[in-house]
């Protein structure tokens, strides 16, 4: 479905150097902090930003050669017409895609009490995040890129623009999915897998139930972590009371260490020692 391969674009303070695989029928999150790439990297997947090296293939193309109807978007800080009525942007919307699908928007305006004859700079900050999602939704794309669609919203909110994602997976199980977001539990209740950039690079890609299930945070004093075995430690960070240590190997250490404390993995515990640990 998508291919990155190592590409690169080099700023005067910033430097993107990353590769990434999408499958077919795959939902893949990207996480990281504000200023890591995220959105710059979703730029370049649509063209929007020309790379220095590297390439990119996307529904089996060259991905400046793909049929954009077949790329839904929502793009972070990227505002919808607002100065139009709903109504007037479904005109445009019905005139600017072909299989824009309009009896499925309408349907989806009914069900969340979209007013139509309102303007967009009107609508409430979750009305303008859910329709960005639905406009990407809408015209049958095979490929859906979603920069931060959830960022800022309440729960209800959240839980209505995943429920839409997740609609969309079902319908056509070829279709995929690249999202970004700041909030780990949507992410980790919601991707196949997930992706971690830091300062333009990616740090990690790991399965979502394999992050899991098996990685862990280790709490260890000085001597026990003298002692450990540290084959399957992968960061550590120097504590008030000792180390952290991130493992993709938590039930050896459960086992062999059992006087040890040992957390669950979560995507916020892996990347906060992805990022801010240290390699052995």
């Amino acid at each position: 479905m998508l291919k990155v391969n190592h590409i690169q674009k080099t700023y005067s303070h910033f430097h993107l150097d990353c590769s990434l695989e999408i499958k077919p029928g795959s939902i893949t999150g990207i996480i990281g902090k504000n200023g890591s790439g995220k959105t710059t990297l979703f730029k370049v997947i649509l063209n929007l930003i020309h790379i220095d090296s590297g390439d990119i293939t996307l529904l089996d193309k060259d991905y400046k050669d793909v049929d954009k109807n077949k790329i839904g978007c929502t793009l972070a800080n990227i505002s919808l017409c607002e100065y139009l009525k709903l109504k007037d942007l479904i005109n445009l919307l019905n005139n600017t895609y072909k299989d824009f699908d309009l009896d499925y928007f309408l349907q989806k305006c009914k069900q969340y009490q979209f007013p139509l004859d309102k303007k967009i700079n009107e609508f409430s900050t979750g009305m303008k995040a859910k329709l960005n999602v639905l406009i990407a939704l809408s015209h049958h794309a095979s490929f859906l890129i979603l920069d931060e669609p959830t960022n800022g919203l309440d729960v209800l909110a959240r839980e209505e623009i995943i429920d839409l994602i997740r609609e969309f997976m079902e319908e056509d199980e070829n279709r995929s999915v690249l999202i970004s977001s700041h909030i780990s539990s949507d992410l980790e209740g919601l991707c196949d897998d997930i992706y971690m950039i830091d300062k333009g690079r990616i740090v990690l890609h790991e399965n979502t139930d394999v992050l899991l299930d098996e990685y862990g945070l280790i709490k260890a004093d000085e001597k026990q972590y003298e002692l450990l075995d540290k084959q399957h430690i992968l960061k550590v960070k120097k504590e008030q009371y000792g180390y952290s240590c991130l493992t993709d190997e938590r039930a050896f250490y459960a086992e062999n260490y059992p006087q040890l404390a040992i957390e669950r993995g979560s995507v916020d515990k892996v990347i906060t020692m992805m990022i801010k640990g240290e390699v052995l």
